[in-house]
């Protein structure tokens, strides 16, 4: 096996993790020297698993040492080193501030909205996606396992990942509701990126960054998505080719594409629409999550996070009422981690810019997103999400 460049970051991840996604596109995009390593590869399974105490991906080892674990984390880190080293690359962030609050709405529907579609079409489409499957999840199986070996622990992490998709409100109940809500979704987005190389314009953000996480491991790579994608929506998929290479492709497929990122007065229709599919889609999802929270925290007051380690990943269920049907859903606080980014951001705006955000948000029914929060902030402690203190 070839050693590892002493100035390459290792990228510990998955071919089909949903979170890995994002972490690879950028450094590809933005041309990082990088050595990717599924997390079955022995350094992880000794070094930086026993070090964080947990099983989770994507995990970046910088040139010097240093554990970056989480796709947000990583592409904040990566973009601080490209602004102090000088590195040529494309910015995260949209510097204006009304722009740059979209782009945290799609990174957070992107990570955390579209789970029921991501897991839905991964484990429910067993004749057309499984053998599939059992090749992409070899990244996480240890070195040198036996063909039985892999087998068993293959079975055992499909059942894992079946319960998981359970809790994010996937069931046979739900399974035609989770299609039509796709295929809207799809349809949208598909006319959207027919007009537009990226969401905000003529250059990935951090909107498509979220985005692309369940749109290219679950959705584009998996068979039966992936040929639902190719022929509902074209666009969608040249979007995940877009994004997902790095070299920059002189395009010429569209009459008028943008040179330059939307003008937060002059956003396009389709757009607004996406946005407006957000606040149906997710807003009612979000609120009785926090609602949930919010109990919680009122019944366990004055209780450490000492007390449990490693940190619960959930909190329990939340009950709402999603396209006519009651569901639940598993409520975690990784999700108001990612919330945190829109609200910090909208907290530290100036008074005019924070009046243009919500006229925005306001116009499209999302300022629960903007004030529907629970009352302790979430922080990332020895590699686990935490209730600040």
């Amino acid at each position: 096996m070839t050693d590892v460049n002493a100035n390459d970051y290792i990228l510990y991840g998955m071919q089909a993790s949903l979170y890995t996604g994002k972490a690879r596109a950028y450094m590809r995009r933005n041309r990082i020297a990088v050595t990717e390593r599924g997390a079955g590869h022995p350094d992880y399974t000794g070094k930086i698993f026993p070090h964080m105490n947990r099983f989770i991906m994507p995990v970046v080892v910088t040139p010097k040492g240093d554990i970056i674990q989480d796709g947000t984390d990583i592409l904040d880190y990566l973009e601080v080193q490209a602004q102090e080293k000088g590195w040529s690359h494309e910015p995260l962030y949209p510097e204006g501030a009304v722009l740059r609050a979209v782009a945290h709405l799609f990174e957070l529907f992107g990570n955390e909205g579209l789970l029921r579609p991501a897991m839905h079409y991964r484990w429910n489409f067993d004749d057309q996606n499984l053998d599939f499957l059992k090749v992409s999840f070899a990244d996480v199986f240890p070195a040198h396992m036996d063909a039985a070996g892999r087998a068993v622990m293959f079975d055992h992490a499909s059942d894992k990942m079946r319960k998981a998709g359970a809790a994010f409100g996937v069931n046979p109940e739900t399974y035609a509701v989770i299609e039509e809500s796709y295929a809207e979704f799809l349809s949208l987005l598909n006319a959207h990126l027919k007009e537009t190389y990226y969401v905000l314009g003529d250059r990935p953000t951090i909107a498509d960054y979220g985005l692309f996480n369940p749109l290219y491991a679950h959705l584009a790579r998996d068979p039966a998505p992936a040929h639902l994608m190719k022929t509902t929506a074209p666009y969608v998929w040249n979007w995940v080719e877009r994004m997902n290479r790095p070299e920059r492709l002189q395009e010429h497929t569209m009459d008028n594409p943008p040179t330059a990122l939307f003008a937060a007065d002059a956003l396009p229709e389709t757009l607004t629409k996406l946005m407006t599919y957000v606040a149906e889609e997710y807003l009612a999802e979000f609120s009785a999550h926090v609602e949930f929270a919010e109990n919680w925290l009122a019944k366990n007051e004055g209780k450490s996070e000492d007390d449990e380690k490693p940190p619960a990943r959930s909190l329990g269920f939340a009950a709402f009422n999603w396209r006519g049907l009651e569901i639940k859903t598993v409520v975690m606080l990784y999700r108001f981690y990612l919330a945190q980014r829109l609200w910090n951001h909208y907290d530290g705006s100036s008074q005019k810019d924070q009046a243009s955000i919500r006229g925005l948000f306001a116009a499209a029914d999302l300022e629960g997103f903007l004030d529907t929060r629970p009352s302790r902030r979430v922080l990332r402690k020895d590699f686990h999400e935490v209730w600040d203190t």
